[in-house]
C-alpha cells in the first residue's frame, strides 16, 4: 500500500481555490509565511495538528493534503467577461475550481457516455484595426457566418432557442452556475484537457440576473470556445486585444441568439416602438437592449434612432432592471442527471462516488461539490451511512 504523505502542491491549490494569498492564510492560521512557503514547496512537512489548521482555515478535508495531483485536467486559458475588474487572485481561484469540475467529469465518463463535443471547425480572421469601418463590417460578416454555421450544425434553425442551457449539453459543453456573491466575475469559460480529451465548461453567476442576460453570457462563451486561442497567458495581452475579444464574443452573442433575416422579420414591424420590444423579448428571451443593439448593427433602425431609444431606456430605468426581469436560475444539468441515474441504477452509492471522485484529485467536501456542479442540496449526502440499530417489534400470535 502506498504511503500517504504531505502534498504541498495540494496545500498551494487550496489556498489559490479559496483565493487566498500566503499572508492572509499565516494570518490567518498563525502560522508562519516562511513554513507555508516551505510546505507549498515540498521543502518541509507540517505536523498533523499544523496540517489540521491549515485544513480547517482553507475548508477542505485534511485527505485533501494527502492526495497526489492526478494529472487528470491541464489547464487552458481561461476567459473571463470581467478580466479588468476582477482580481487575478480572485480569477486563479475560480480556474481552479473549473479544474476541479474537469476532473469530476473525467471521473463520470468512467460510468456516463457523455455527449460528445461537436463543435465546428473555425478559422477565425477577425481584425487588427478598430478604426477601419471597411474592415469591422467584415468581421461582422464573418461572425454572422459563423453563428449560422453552429446553429446549421446543431440543426436549431432560425429561430428563438427555447433551452439554451440543453442545446450546449447537448453538444458537449458543460454548463454550471456559481453564486451571485463572486459579482466582479460575470461569467467564464474555459477548455480543459483531460486524460480522455478535451473539456469545455461555462460557467455562470446567476442568482441576481435575468434570463435575457443569462443566455446571453453563455451565448458569448460560447464565442471565446470557437473563435479564440485558449494557449496564451490572457495576462500578457494589452487591454485593447482584449476588449476587442470582448466586443467579438458580444457580435457573436447577438448574431446568434437573432439570427439575422428571421429577427430582422420580427423586429421591423414596429422597430422603434419599446412596447413592441417588450412582446420580442417574450419571444427570442434576450434583453431589450441586446435586441435594440441589433436592431441598429443591422441597419433596421439609424444611429439617430439608436440613440434616442437608449436614452429612453435610461429614462425609463431599464439599462439594470427591465420590464419582466426575475433572478434566473440554470436547471438540472448533466451533473445532476448522471449522477442521479447512477443512484438509481444502484451502480454506485454516494460513499464510493466520493471516493471515486478523490481518485481523480477531487477530495472535498460534499458541500463543496455540489456547489462546483450546481447540484441540488443534499444529492451528495450519504443517507446510508446511519444504519438503523433499533426495529418495530414482531406481533405475538
Amino acid at each position: 500500500m502506498e504511503k500517504k504523505i504531505f502534498q504541498g502542491s495540494q496545500l498551494k491549490s487550496a489556498r489559490l481555490l479559496r483565493g487566498l494569498t500566503v499572508t492572509a492564510l499565516a494570518d490567518e492560521t498563525g502560522i508562519s509565511k516562511q513554513s507555508i512557503s516551505l510546505y507549498e514547496n515540498n521543502e518541509n512537512k507540517p505536523d498533523y495538528e499544523r496540517g489540521y489548521k491549515l485544513a480547517a482555515a482553507l475548508r477542505v478535508p485534511y485527505e485533501f493534503f494527502l492526495q497526489k495531483d492526478s494529472g487528470t485536467a491541464q489547464t487552458t486559458a481561461t476567459y473571463f467577461r470581467s478580466l479588468a475588474s476582477a482580481s487575478k487572485l480572485s480569477r486563479t481561484s475560480q480556474s481552479i475550481k473549473l479544474e476541479h469540475i474537469a476532473k469530476v467529469y473525467a471521473a463520470l465518463l468512467d460510468y456516463i457516455d457523455f455527449p460528445a463535443l461537436n463543435l465546428p471547425q473555425i478559422e477565425f480572421i477577425g481584425s487588427k484595426n478598430d478604426f477601419d469601418e471597411e474592415e469591422n463590417h467584415r468581421v461582422l460578416l464573418e461572425l454572422e457566418q459563423i453563428a449560422e454555421e453552429v446553429r446549421s450544425l446543431w440543426g436549431i434553425g432560425d429561430g428563438p432557442i427555447d433551452d439554451l442551457q440543453y442545446t450546449l449539453e447537448s453538444n458537449g459543453i458543460v454548463v454550471t452556475g456559481f453564486d451571485a456573491s463572486e459579482n466582479k466575475i460575470d461569467a467564464f469559460s474555459q477548455r480543459i484537457i483531460t486524460d480522455t480529451g478535451e473539456v469545455c465548461i461555462i460557467a455562470l453567476n446567476q442568482g441576481e440576473k435575468p434570463e435575457g442576460r443569462i443566455r446571453f453570457d453563455m451565448a458569448h462563451e460560447l464565442a471565446h470556445i470557437l473563435i479564440h486561442p485558449w494557449s496564451e497567458d490572457l495576462d500578457c495581452i494589452s487591454k485593447e486585444e482584449f476588449k476587442q475579444r470582448e466586443t467579438q464574443a458580444n457580435i457573436f452573442a447577438g448574431a446568434f441568439l437573432l439570427p439575422r433575416e428571421s429577427f430582422a422579420r420580427d423586429v421591423q414591424a414596429h422597430p422603434t416602438d419599446l412596447k413592441y420590444y417588450q412582446w420580442l423579448k417574450k419571444k427570442w428571451k434576450i434583453s431589450i437592449q441586446a435586441m435594440v443593439y441589433r436592431s441598429h448593427q443591422l441597419k433596421i433602425i439609424s444611429t439617430n434612432q439608436y440613440q434616442y431609444m437608449m436614452r429612453q431606456i435610461s429614462k425609463n430605468g431599464w439599462r439594470h432592471n427591465e420590464p419582466g426581469d426575475t433572478p434566473f436560475f440554470i436547471g438540472e444539468n448533466i451533473f445532476q442527471g448522471a449522477i442521479d441515474l447512477l443512484k438509481e441504477e444502484k451502480i454506485l452509492s454516494v460513499k464510493s462516488l466520493l471516493a471515486h471522485f478523490a481518485k481523480y484529485g477531487v477530495s472535498l467536501f460534499s458541500s463543496e461539490i455540489e456547489a462546483l456542479l450546481n447540484l441540488t442540496r443534499g444529492t451528495l449526502e450519504d443517507k446510508e451511512s446511519n444504519t438503523r440499530i433499533i426495529y418495530l417489534k414482531t406481533p405475538k400470535e
